[in-house]
């Protein structure tokens, strides 16, 4: 039996073209339309919304995709994952192939969908690359996967696994990553003139009061590694947008949190990330900067494990209850309760009660 396994993501420009910027930005805008609260708007009005976002939007996305370097390193780094997935598959026995799918640029989710089918693949496992579940990331990546699956006519099973930010390894690669980096930069972690400051992804208030647990599970994996490094205290602030200056976001901002911060330099742990891309190579290495070096902060930024040898063995650990056909509760999943379709395992639910 063959199984596809697709590893999911958001997606971003590799060029800083006006048009491919401004459509990928509508598709952001009018894939999350939701968040304005807006019963009275239509479908056609939510596309011209969302066309007018973009159009106001992508100047900016485009003067940052300059200064990185014309474009966003993401998809190449995400397909690198998914070579390296399979080799570690095939490694362990299995008959598999992988492919990268994004919601918002090319190789398409339902792109990866149609190439999994035209493949005859027998069984199809959809793995977001988001460690910390979101509606607007893991939900949509796999809603998007399900509907290109039955467009192309997919007769097989599907099975998914959403939030692994709990994952063991995932966890010490990270932690050793964040102090492999401070010692080659000579910054002692423990140094009561040095904070790690923890940036993670933002995301609408709208979704967390839809009942999203995204912003707990940011804090207690903060808390996690933070505790493997040995430290009692940190900041942590949320990388926000300000495009529709109607909708609430996570708090605190980091701009805001940088303010507060008490030493002398801060050593900076993107969390949500497993790619370098314009959240961090712009708004982190320039923006950021900027701001902490106003208060007169030393900023050191911690790069994206992605290349991390240990990755794909996270990956295939996820994998692995679909491959071999065992009970996922053997490695700790749940029934995810982010995603209300059985049958989606996740690390983050709590366990049953023991009889």
């Amino acid at each position: 039996m063959t199984t596809g396994v697709v590893l999911l993501n958001f997606g971003e420009p590799s060029t800083a073209d006006r048009d491919v910027v401004e459509d990928y930005l509508q598709r952001i805008f009018y894939s999350n339309m939701d968040i304005e609260e807006d019963p009275d708007l239509t479908p056609g009005a939510a596309q011209k919304r969302a066309k007018k976002l973009a159009e106001r939007r992508a100047p900016g996305l485009i003067e940052e995709y300059e200064e990185i370097g014309g474009g966003s390193p993401l998809n190449e780094q995400a397909a690198a994952q998914a070579d390296a997935l399979e080799a570690e598959l095939r490694n362990r026995g299995y008959d598999v192939r992988t492919y990268s799918g994004m919601l918002y640029t090319e190789p398409f989710t339902h792109e990866a969908a149609e190439a999994a089918v035209a493949d005859g693949v027998d069984e199809v496992l959809g793995l977001p690359i988001y460690p910390l579940c979101g509606p607007s990331t893991t939900n949509l990546s796999l809603d998007k996967l399900a509907d290109g699956l039955d467009e192309a006519g997919f007769d097989g099973d599907l099975h998914e696994v959403s939030g692994w930010h709990r994952h063991p390894t995932y966890n010490r690669l990270r932690a050793d990553n964040i102090r492999t980096y401070a010692d080659a930069e000579g910054v002692d972690l423990h140094d009561e003139d040095t904070e790690l400051f923890f940036s993670a992804h933002g995301t609408p208030k709208y979704y967390l009061n839809e009942g999203s647990r995204y912003d707990r599970y940011v804090e207690e994996w903060c808390a996690g590694v933070a505790g493997m490094l040995g430290l009692d205290s940190y900041t942590l602030g949320f990388q926000n947008h300000d495009n529709r200056s109607e909708v609430a976001w996570t708090e605190p901002d980091v701009e805001e949190a940088i303010e507060d911060v008490d030493a002398e330099r801060v050593v900076v742990e993107p969390v949500s990330f497993m790619h370098e891309q314009s959240e961090t190579l712009s708004e982190l290495d320039i923006e950021l900067r900027e701001e902490a070096e106003a208060e007169g902060l030393d900023f050191y930024r911690v790069p994206i494990p992605h290349d991390d040898d240990r990755f794909p063995s996270v990956l295939a650990d996820l994998s692995e209850p679909v491959l071999a056909d065992f009970d996922p509760e053997y490695f700790q999943f749940r029934q995810c309760q982010c995603r209300d379709k059985p049958g989606t395992m996740c690390l983050n639910a709590p366990a049953p009660d023991w009889d």
